[in-house]
């Protein structure tokens, strides 16, 4: 997993509560067993028509926030199904953090298992981060999670909440297979002195 120190990126944002794992990713796309070549699926039913076109007025498909790598989301982002394909095919997409005023609770822990930083900001803070995006051509914002800060280039500064171990293991890039494999030598010692016995 790639670690997350200080991200910079276009914001994007996507202004619409409650959005679920299956507008995330359609089950149809579910077929796959890698984890990556879902972000060409991401928000399939809302970015294309039936006939596989693009929809000039869904978000992501407008030039000024092509390459977007922030998303900011309105309430419940990530409801529905437990589904862990949302998270890869938002991250397979480019987006390395989601900002919303909240989340559901296993998508949120889904993301921090995935390398994609979900910060929680009040419903005033967020407002005005999607009051920014849509102001300024190519809003960036930073996120700094040594610092625990979202700034942009104008001003703006937001700190914000995470766990220290989620924090620990985003910075250091660690899954819970790199979290074991810090303890390799032991579990090796370990291995090795069952067999004798």
């Amino acid at each position: 997993m790639e670690p997350f120190v200080i991200h910079t990126g276009i914001a994007a944002p996507l202004d619409r509560v409650n959005v679920d794992t299956d507008a995330i990713i359609p089950k149809q796309f579910l077929k796959r067993i890698e984890r990556t070549g879902f972000g060409q699926f991401l928000f399939y039913e809302w970015r294309f028509t039936p006939e596989g076109e693009p929809i000039d007025s869904f978000v992501l498909n407008l030039p000024r926030y092509a390459g977007s790598t922030v998303l900011l989301a309105r309430n419940n982002f990530g409801c529905g199904s437990s589904r862990e394909h949302a998270p890869w095919a938002l991250l397979d997409y480019g987006f390395r953090a989601i900002i919303a005023p909240s989340f559901a609770d296993i998508f949120y822990n889904n993301c921090f298992k995935n390398g994609i930083l979900p910060i929680k900001l009040s419903e005033e803070q967020v407002e005005e981060l999607f009051k920014r995006a849509g102001q300024y051509d190519n809003y960036q914002l930073t996120i700094d999670l040594e610092k625990q800060l979202v700034v942009d280039q104008y001003g703006l500064s937001y700190p914000f909440e995470v766990d220290s171990y989620r924090r620990y293991c985003l910075l250091n890039g660690l899954d819970d297979i790199g979290l074991t494999l810090q303890h390799e030598d032991k579990i090796t010692a370990y291995e090795a002195k069952r067999q004798l016995v």
